[in-house]
């Protein structure tokens, strides 16, 4: 009989579960947003300028839309590529926008968030070892995404001296004979930065010299405040070269619905439908269904927020400034990137401390790339009033230093 006797005697080999987890992913850090967010929830009288998640509630009419869906029994898979009526106003509005066509048949993809956008479009391209420029400092999960599908992120760093834009003249520094594609975010996470379209143009140039796919996340394309957004993919012969991202999290507030979309030639959407379709098959259908009411009638409670954010973003900045924080003016989205460099302090020891001394989140700038150091993430997604009190916490901090 063997009851009794234990495995290890029965099977003499290492049986640690962890010796099954890939390699690639062991040597992936956690998100170092997720961490400062766990922290916050184990405290009371947080606020937290840390997660880039909209303060507001999804307007009444989107949800209504989908509470309606529901009703009406709309609660089946949809065409891999989803919704036709929702592609049908995506692509309207890239033609009315950006003067960009895009066949809402084959050339756009409704996706389960930018997140699942973003890693079935690196999925798509990279071969192993291609490398992928990224731009930083970016959103977390850019490089482990390339990591992930096989390639090799190649960063290069941007300066607050450049307001953080990078320039045709790094990138083409940066290319190799294996870099396969290029990463742009902008409106960029964290710093706020925004690209010139006479800059984009000259990046244009060097992918098309170069023969480059271009992933340009433009999920904050709507969180513009000073001008007009270029879309990448607007510019001469750059549409078929480049896999546009974005969605309804930050524009609508509808971060948890997640819903997102890509838009691109027909081979590179075609190529991102065939994961999606093995792995996440269809978005929800009741998100599709909010989507759609936010694009027919969802524009002016978008300009409300917009509005909002840019009245908060002026209270950031200044109060910032003011404090003896070094912050440069974003111009998009709703992140904030002040210096703390002038503390002696780290990014990480900064954050750590404002927390457990003022309990004031924000993340460290350092985890959105090397050049991060010495700055901090402060989303201005949040109230008025609480972003005053934040403030305030803040520079008594400062002064206790």
């Amino acid at each position: 009989m063997r009851k009794n006797v234990p495995n290890a005697l029965l099977y003499p080999r290492d049986c640690t579960p962890g010796k099954f987890v890939a390699a690639r992913v062991k040597s992936i850090p956690p998100s170092g947003i997720r961490k400062f967010f766990d922290l916050v929830q184990e405290m009371d009288d947080v606020i937290s300028l840390g997660v880039g998640e909209p303060d507001f509630v999804t307007p009444w009419h989107i949800r209504e839309a989908c509470i309606y869906s529901l009703e009406k029994g709309h609660t089946s898979y949809t065409s891999n590529f989803g919704l036709l009526e929702l592609r049908e106003l995506i692509s309207k509005c890239f033609r009315k926008d950006y003067n960009v066509d895009y066949n809402p048949g084959n050339e756009i993809l409704v996706t389960t968030g930018v997140s699942e956008a973003a890693d079935i479009a690196f999925r798509a391209i990279i071969n192993p070892g291609d490398e992928v420029i990224v731009p930083e400092p970016c959103y977390v999960s850019y490089k482990p995404s390339v990591y992930l599908a096989g390639g090799e992120p190649v960063p290069v760093s941007t300066d607050q001296e450049n307001a953080f834009r990078v320039t045709a003249g790094q990138i083409e520094k940066s290319i190799t004979n294996k870099t396969k594609a290029l990463v742009l975010s902008y409106p960029n996470n964290p710093t706020g930065a925004v690209m010139r379209k006479s800059d984009l143009e000259e990046i244009a140039d060097v992918v098309n010299e170069n023969d480059l796919v271009v992933i340009s996340d433009e999920v904050y394309c709507k969180l513009t405040y000073n001008g007009a957004h270029t879309c990448f993919s607007s510019l001469p012969g750059m549409k078929d070269m480049t896999i546009v991202l974005n969605g309804f999290s930050k524009s609508h507030a509808m971060t948890g619905l997640r819903l997102g979309y890509a838009a691109g030639s027909e081979e590179l959407i075609g190529a991102m439908t065939k994961i999606h379709q093995y792995s996440m098959l269809c978005a929800p259908i009741t998100a599709q269904m909010g989507a759609i009411e936010a694009l027919k009638n969802g524009d002016g409670e978008m300009q409300k927020m917009v509005r909002e954010y840019d009245r908060r973003r002026r209270l950031v900045v200044s109060g910032l400034n003011k404090m003896g924080l070094d912050c440069f003016e974003p111009e998009g989205a709703f992140y904030a990137f002040p210096s703390i460099r002038s503390t002696g302090l780290t990014s990480e020891e900064f954050a750590g401390r404002l927390l457990k001394e003022q309990k004031v989140a924000v993340v460290p700038g350092s985890v959105f790339g090397d050049c991060g150091e010495g700055y901090l993430r402060c989303s201005y997604a949040t109230s008025y009033e609480e972003l005053t009190e934040a403030l305030a916490r803040i520079k008594a901090f400062i002064e206790k230093l």
